[in-house]
């Protein structure tokens, strides 16, 4: 597409999309994790990644999606079938062809604001110096060794990545002085300020609510204070942790006296980091075992041992032009051999010969889970190069799953059985697992809940490995969610032209292109129990395993429950930020799932969320709770009460408080809140507004007034309590107006009502509307901390016994003059 500028220049379609600023629809999750900065130096980086194998194409998908300026791939090599194994752009029609030229198209489509290209000639200095980012995979050693000074030298940052079978390698050299501008990506640590005292060093109290997350050597700011104001324009201030809940700052003795109130919040500090060339690196390795980061703790002198093992796998290469042979006793033992050389002028005499031995029977194997892991790390570290993000690599990783192999005695596998097949597109995992692993594998009948973004790398997976793949095998997917535009950011499964689609369709659409093997059945079933008559116990028992990728908590605990009722085996995983976690339950032999393990964040008292929020975490759960209590909970009661006879005995025999809650809403909705227009909808939203900022602040203050004290004498309004002030409705407020439109649009939905997002017309509607005044009620009490909300619960449960009678009070408005839901058995539930 050619379009022209304001100098009537000629530019492409993409370079004017270039010089926008970042696109947050399509960018909006990772921005919670790479902020605006990060990703602007991301948008101006050029990278290189060698190789197009599964390992090099894993790299290239995710650094695509992340959103770099340009991505060149680069392979001189042709499709050959055991490439099938783990390339998943990858065919059987290109067998023959180049490998780069065959991804390329696949590639460009993930990301249009990526320009993707194909190099398919050697890579020569002229060439290298075009990119700042060069990852090299699946590469012989000479060549590392070449690109890696050439890119040391020049200040271009440099990754190799290998897998070999089971096994996986990791290296970043990122130059002679790299800036990290934030180590962690964490937001930053704050609290709320108890006492500050005048002394030297200062001392500082935060509130008790929960022990602070300060660290020594932290620098910090301080906002918000009153009396000891010199500190909140005193900046940055390194501190000294003395207690949980106490650190020391400078000076304070020459300050005016603290007050109250105060928040301080950790100021990010950049730091410099120096990198080896890898010829230094790969020698040091072992006199500088800091230079060996860990995946598994337990594995340490393992992975020392395999830096040495990948390095005798090069010589090895070299000298017979392949790996050695799949479950080759002669192979394994040259390759130790050749190790054990190495040892001795490394002067390393821990070397572990099992693994060695291991390594050298699988190293011909190709496997798309290894890949897609080693990939995931190393595309992560081609972030942190573009970006300045997150601390890298320093320098070396391994990765070994070599207890997935069967015991030696089990006398299973065989160099007959992991011999390459003819025209078999599982050679490379035929190669590590025998073929008969392979066609249990093609006869496993699967379910998977999800196919957001960890499902479609699930099924990706599933696809190359030939999982269900097979005659009596089969895959189910479940996912009742559509395709939106912030999803192809990370679900790559998805393109633009299928938003709006509904996730498990498209999702078995895309992996059977990948493997047109496979059998695999879409649903768009929530896993709940109302699906139960679906998801029955014959279901369950059909399968041989069940993967979740699911992304919250309660619906993993139901999962869990009923792979654990139907004894059957769970794959679990989930991301946060830049963090995952992967589980695997195994009924009554591993930990399951549950509530009990499930908890990874703090719980937030109700109290603090419904009367005294003061951290950002607290205001998104309060307007989630508000969506979910607004727009769905409320609306599903209505309809199990219109549906089900036995709704409100059922409510009522659960004799809490909320049972009442239920009801008033219940009675509510089919009474005077039930619209009959779109006016009726903007009314309803003004009148949210101002209940929600306004009147219940001002009750809140009417019971704390901004002079209250504690029964110690100390303000009530201090440390983690911040006074709240309410707001005037102004309709010139774009803030104000947002909620309105989306509230009342919203709202309409429920109820069938057409809406609009003419703002000068609901401007319009509004003036019309008259607002009740509200005068705050000495009667109200509200509760302080969640154990006296406890006991104000008990007190009300004698209005449970009154609920009976609260389902007469519904059927008659049922009948009211105006009300149109005795002919709309329903509402929508968003």
């Amino acid at each position: 597409f050619i379009v022209k500028d304001s100098t009537d220049n000629d530019l492409s379609f993409l370079q004017k999309m270039a010089q926008a600023d970042i696109d947050e629809g399509l960018y909006s999750r990772q921005l919670y994790v790479i902020d605006h900065d990060a990703m602007r130096r991301m948008g101006k980086a050029d990278v290189l990644i060698a190789g197009m194998r599964g390992l090099g194409v894993e790299i290239a998908k995710n650094v695509i999606l992340a959103g770099v300026r340009s991505v060149t791939i680069q392979d001189e090599g042709v499709v050959q079938w055991r490439d099938l194994s783990s390339q998943f752009y990858l065919k059987e029609a290109d067998l023959g062809q180049n490998r780069a030229l065959c991804s390329e198209k696949q590639l460009s489509s993930l990301n249009v604001y990526v320009r993707v290209s194909a190099w398919t000639n050697k890579l020569d200095e002229d060439f290298l110096s075009k990119f700042q980012v060069v990852v090299l995979t699946n590469s012989p050693l000479e060549e590392q060794l070449h690109v890696g000074a050439f890119c040391h030298s020049n200040n271009i940052k440099f990754i190799v990545a290998d897998t070999r079978g089971l096994c996986g390698q990791l290296f970043c050299d990122f130059g002679e002085s790299f800036e990290v501008r934030d180590t962690n990506g964490e937001t930053p640590v704050s609290a709320m300020i108890a006492h500050i005292s005048k002394d030297n060093p200062g001392i500082v109290t935060c509130t008790d609510e929960e022990s602070h997350e300060f660290t020594d050597g932290m620098f910090v700011n301080f906002s918000e204070i009153q009396g000891m104001t010199e500190l909140n324009s005193y900046g940055p201030i390194e501190i000294k942790v003395r207690g949980s809940y106490s650190f020391s700052i400078c000076d304070t003795s020459n300050f005016s006296e603290y007050v109250k109130g105060g928040v301080v919040t950790e100021v990010k500090q950049s730091e410099i980091l120096s990198f080896k060339p890898l010829n230094v690196a790969l020698d040091e390795a072992i006199r500088d075992p800091g230079l060996v980061e860990m995946t598994d703790y337990g594995k340490t002198q393992r992975h020392l041992s395999l830096h040495l093992a990948f390095q005798a796998l090069h010589r090895f290469t070299q000298k017979y032009s392949r790996a050695p042979h799949p479950r080759s006793q002669a192979g394994a033992e040259e390759l130790v051999a050749i190790t054990k050389e190495l040892c001795k002028d490394a002067k390393f005499d821990e070397l572990d010969e099992d693994a060695v031995r291991q390594l050298s029977l699988v190293a011909s194997g190709d496997l798309a889970p290894v890949s897609a892991f080693i990939g995931g790390l190393a595309a992560q570290e081609v972030v942190k190069a573009c970006s300045g993000k997150f601390t890298p690599l320093r320098q070396w990783l391994y990765f070994d799953a070599l207890e997935c192999l069967p015991q030696e005695n089990d006398g299973v596998l065989s160099e007959d059985a992991c011999a390459p097949v003819s025209y078999n597109r599982y050679d490379g995992q035929i190669s590590v697992f025998g073929s008969a692993f392979q066609d249990k594998l093609k006869k496993q009948n699967y379910f998977l809940v999800g196919a957001g973004a960890i499902g479609c790398e699930l099924l990706k997976n599933f696809a190359l490995i030939g999982l269900g793949a097979g005659e009596g095998g089969n895959i189910t997917v479940t996912d009742m969610d559509s395709i939106e535009r912030s999803n192809l950011n990370r679900q790559f499964l998805f393109h633009s032209k299928d938003i709006g689609r509904l996730k498990s369709e498209v999702a078995a659409e895309s992996v059977k292109e990948m493997n047109p093997y496979m059998n695999i059945t879409a649903h768009q079933n929530r896993v709940c129990p109302e699906t139960e008559e679906v998801y029955t116990h014959s279901f369950y028992s059909n399968l041989d395993g069940v993967a979740a990728a699911l992304d919250n908590v309660d619906a993993r605990v139901y999962l869990d429950q009923c792979c654990v009722r139907n004894k059957k085996p769970m794959l679990e995983g989930g991301t946060l930020g830049s963090k995952g976690h992967t589980l695997v339950v195994v009924p009554h032999l591993t930990e399951s799932y549950g509530p009990s393990t499930s908890g990874g964040q703090k719980a937030i008292p109700i109290c603090t969320l419904k009367n005294f929020p003061h951290r950002i975490e607290h205001t998104l759960q309060w307007a989630r709770d508000q969506f979910e209590g607004l727009f769905k909970q409320t609306a599903e009661n209505v309809n199990n009460f219109l549906s089900d006879p036995t709704f409100v005995d059922r409510t009522v025999a659960r004799g809490d408080v909320e049972a009442v809650e239920i009801l008033e809403g219940v009675y509510r909705i089919l009474g005077e809140e039930w619209p009959q227009n779109w006016a009726d909808c903007v009314s309803w939203a003004r009148r949210q507004w101002e209940t929600l900022y306004n009147n219940q602040i001002k009750q809140l203050l009417h019971c704390f007034p901004r002079d209250q004290v504690t029964s110690s004498g100390l303000p009530f309004w201090m440390g983690a309590k911040r006074c709240p002030d309410p707001l005037t409705f102004d309709t010139n407020n774009t803030t104000h107006m947002d909620f309105i439109v989306a509230a009342a649009n919203l709202y309409g939905q429920i109820y069938g009502i057409t809406g609009s997002r003419n703002r000068a017309d609901i401007q319009s509607i509004l003036q019309g509307i008259k607002v009740p005044e509200f005068t705050p009620k000495s009667s109200v009490k509200i509760a302080v901390t969640d154990q006296e909300l406890k006991e104000e619960n008990e007190e009300r449960k004698e209005e449970v016994n009154g609920c009976r009678q609260s389902k007469q009070l519904i059927n008659a408005s049922q009948y009211s003059t105006g009300n149109p839901h005795n002919s709309s058995p329903s509402i929508n539930i968003l």
